[in-house]
């Protein structure tokens, strides 16, 4: 197993790890601990950079962490949206953009899957990757004005606070809205030149 691979499968631990901090309550939770949920999201989100970085300069890159790469950040941006989801730091009308994001993942999982079965891997689309960085942003804004909200409530003036506040939160859902059309967007794209892998049986 080398470091790149490393890298991408750590992704899902880093996720639990995330959700493990920001679960307890305000008054249950150590002192910073969501700022501390906050760089431990951003360092997963930075090793979907990094592994493949790595793995060009160093001619590491395999089918296996292809596949992982983008499996890995699946795993991480849906079990944070739903994360976020249950613990109420999201607004429950983003079940539906939430669903839209999920559906589409599973659906080019099933695809990918499909296609390793008849020997080919199918690597992320420069669409694609744009649509994860969309939705590792909106991540970390959500996580950002928990942070804030909770870690800064003391420390920055009353109304300035309240202002950072609103404005990660109308960022976060923002994001969210365009990373769920961006998602199905490029889900479109895909299906469309794959498609052939779900409709053709012989190749």
């Amino acid at each position: 197993m080398n470091l790149p691979n490393l890298l991408t499968l750590s992704r899902i631990p880093l996720m639990l790890i995330v959700i493990g901090l920001i679960y307890p309550s305000p008054s249950e939770g150590w002192p910073w601990i969501r700022t501390i949920a906050l760089v431990v999201f951003l360092f997963a989100a930075l090793t979907d950079w990094l592994d493949g970085w790595l793995a060009r300069k160093f001619g590491q890159v395999s089918e296996f962490g292809k596949f992982m790469d983008a499996l890995s950040d699946k795993v991480l941006t849906l079990g944070m949206f739903t994360s976020l989801l249950a613990l109420g730091a999201v607004p429950k009308w983003t079940l539906f953009p939430i669903l839209l994001i999920l559906a589409r993942e599973l659906l080019i999982t099933g695809l990918r899957l499909v296609a390793a079965g008849k020997g080919k891997t199918l690597a992320a689309e420069k669409i694609g990757k744009l649509k994860t960085v969309i939705q590792l942003t909106c991540i970390s804004l959500v996580l950002s004005k928990i942070a804030v909200a909770v870690d800064f409530e003391n420390i920055i003036e009353a109304k300035i606070h309240a202002e950072i506040v609103s404005y990660l939160e109308l960022s976060g859902l923002f994001t969210l809205s365009f990373a769920s059309l961006i998602t199905v967007f490029s889900g479109f794209t895909y299906m469309k030149k794959y498609w052939r892998f779900f409709l053709d049986e012989e190749k």
